[in-house]
């Protein structure tokens, strides 16, 4: 599997987090909130399977994913969450979405309570693995986060690097985001950086290929509807064997607005987005979508 030590990976000095900027827009007070979907229960997530929940796709698809360089940069991710959410020692954080750990080992390194959620139990190995090497204990929970709760809520939660958006009904990505509300502390706060729909339409290309893993990866992007969602096809040929393998997956877009306003309307109070971490503005110049909400 992913499984990746800071004794492999270089590690990245923390970004700087500055102040947030004053908004230049309305308040969202401003704003009437319109929901982007009915208020209706998500299918039974038991009742079906999605891709993302298959073992040997994370099994073949996990390395090439989770680079050296990804794996480089999760230290300065960990501290900059940390520091957004004013986090002390022993704060209890939920990494929704953990996989093999690459966040979730940072930020119990810096003393935090981590549980990492992941549906994936071959990823919940790696992430244990990865811990056990580094000498920190972390909670790992196989299980869905359509259906997540708990007992005791978290200080904060955070879901990145695009792990949402995968499944086949926007209610159920609702009631992902419901979840993860409902696990929270009234104040709590949720860090998400994710592509959205602004981010994808700027750096749109119709594929590429690039070598990893032992792989030669060709890769194909289309646009589903309008820009409503990305198709991606990865295909992956082993270089050694010349086996060939190939997957198809859809990840449905956000704007920015939208998935502001529908976080405002499942409970969190407010919703700020931002274009990195530091908090530089989303706008032209943005690589990545991070939002910053506090419930």
């Amino acid at each position: 599997m992913a499984k990746k030590t800071k004794k492999t990976a270089a590690k990245a000095d923390a970004p700087k987090v500055e102040t947030p900027r004053p908004r230049t827009m309305p308040s969202d007070e401003a704003f009437t909130f319109q929901p982007l979907v009915p208020n209706t229960p998500a299918p039974n997530a038991s009742e079906k399977k999605s891709w993302f929940e298959n073992e040997d796709f994370w099994k073949n698809y996990g390395p090439i994913m989770f680079d050296s360089a990804h794996w480089a940069e999760a230290p300065g991710v960990a501290a900059a969450v940390q520091q957004i959410a004013g986090l002390k020692k022993g704060a209890r954080i939920l990494d929704a979405g953990c996989g093999p750990g690459r966040i979730s080992v940072e930020l119990a390194l810096l003393g935090l309570d981590v549980t990492g959620v992941d549906i994936i139990q071959a990823e919940l190995d790696a992430a244990a693995e990865t811990a056990a090497d580094e000498g920190v204990d972390i909670a790992l929970v196989n299980a869905d986060l359509r259906t997540y709760t708990t007992d005791k809520p978290f200080d904060a939660a955070v879901n990145l690097y695009t792990s949402f958006g995968y499944c086949d009904t926007m209610e159920e990505d609702v009631q992902i985001l419901r979840h993860i509300c409902g696990a929270l502390k009234d104040g709590g706060w949720f860090i998400m950086e994710m592509t959205s729909r602004e981010i994808a339409v700027r750096y749109f290309t119709p594929g590429e290929w690039f070598e990893r893993a032992g792989k030669t990866v060709l890769t194909e992007f289309t646009v589903e509807g309008a820009w409503e969602g990305l198709r991606s096809r990865w295909v992956l040929i082993d270089n050694k064997t010349g086996g060939r393998i190939e997957h198809e997956f859809v990840q449905r877009l956000y704007s920015a607005v939208e998935l502001k306003r529908l976080l405002l309307g499942i409970g969190f109070t407010s919703a700020e987005v931002y274009g990195d971490f530091a908090f530089a503005p989303y706008n032209e110049n943005a690589k990545t979508m991070v939002i910053v909400a506090r419930k």
